[in-house]
């Protein structure tokens, strides 16, 4: 299987730069995952393809603002990081721009040096390991100083930083959002509760090479970056019991969906933390979800590589065609699918 298998033309002005208004006016194509037929829908009515005992398991990360625009402490030149990692207390792997500007034994500072960052290891791949030093609490110092981490192909300014998270996102450690998420908002989660849809959350912090380009020939071939996840014993049993009285397990994203079937054993979800590299694309067999919700992804990505294993390549594509063709906003900020 090739990577250009996955290629398609997307052109430029359908790749929505702001976020809409209202989150649930985003429009959304449905997909049956057999046959490939197509309808087009709005988001609100998602809940007409939710039923009494499914569950919809939703990603509660939380994005932090993982940009830090500082200086070298010796010559005031100038370092971008974008915090990826959290290794462990106050050590990180970071990306920094330029790399040639951040030795071992640099220090960098940020905010006048409020806080300061001590590169500490250069690891396989580029990537900085760095130790920060500062007085204080450091999530209230992120937040003074750091910005959100938008994807590349974003280029106008997100005037509300709160845009860029769900409305149930918790857990703090991700350095992009789990955008199909971006979608719901509370009255809308109160009105899938009220039909009798169960609601599982799980966590999975997105690290940046979520935007990573495959950049091998052959997919076999793509090493896929590693996430830290976390599913807690109430949504495992929460699963398992939907599963035992044969109701549907829709996820909402590629985040959820590669964390449960992360976890799978013998089919059922166990509780479980830690870390997953799981690269899903044609040829994958499903052992938790049935249906996915999400939006639409970059051309020749792991995303649509995923979403075209629980459909078909020639499926997906067609959705795609179709929905270039009605000028639907693809990425992050764009509308969403269900393929169900």
């Amino acid at each position: 299987m090739k990577t250009s298998d996955f290629y398609f033309d997307l052109p430029k002005e359908l790749i929505a730069q702001t976020p809409l208004k209202d989150r649930e006016k985003s429009r959304l194509l449905v997909l049956d995952k057999e046959s490939g037929e197509i309808e087009h829908k709005n988001f609100t009515n998602i809940i007409d393809f939710l039923n009494e005992g499914d569950v919809l398991v939703l990603n509660n990360t939380r994005v932090i603002p993982a940009r830090l625009l500082g200086k070298k402490e010796n010559t005031g030149g100038k370092v971008e990081f974008l915090l990826l990692n959290n290794i462990e207390g106050d050590f990180w792997e970071t990306l920094v721009k330029p790399g040639k500007k951040a030795k071992i034994g640099d220090i960098i500072e940020f905010g006048d040096g409020i806080l300061k960052a001590e590169v500490v290891d250069i690891k396989e791949g580029g990537t900085r390991k760095i130790k920060f030093i500062y007085d204080g609490i450091f999530n209230e110092i992120l937040d003074k100083l750091g910005e959100m981490p938008l994807p590349p192909y974003i280029t106008e300014k997100l005037e509300d930083k709160e845009r860029y998270q769900t409305v149930y996102s918790k857990i703090k450690g991700s350095a992009a959002a789990p955008t199909a998420g971006l979608h719901f908002t509370d009255e809308l989660l109160e009105a899938i509760k009220e039909k009798g849809v169960n609601i599982a959350y799980i966590t999975l912090h997105v690290g940046l090479g979520t935007f990573r380009p495959v950049k091998v020939d052959d997919v076999d071939n793509h090493e896929m970056h590693s996430e830290f996840f976390e599913v807690s014993k109430e949504t495992a049993h929460i699963i398992n019991k939907a599963k035992e009285n044969n109701k549907k397990i829709i996820s909402v994203g590629t985040t959820s969906t590669r964390t449960l079937e992360s976890v799978s054993v013998d089919g059922r979800v166990k509780e479980s933390r830690g870390w997953t590299d799981i690269f899903i694309y044609p040829g994958f067999k499903f052992k938790v979800i049935d249906s996915l919700i999400t939006n639409f992804h970059l051309p020749e990505s792991t995303l649509v590589m995923l979403v075209s294993a629980l459909s078909s390549k020639e499926n997906v594509l067609n959705a795609y065609e179709e929905a270039i063709k009605e000028r639907y906003r693809f990425f992050s900020f764009g509308d969403a699918m269900i393929i169900k």
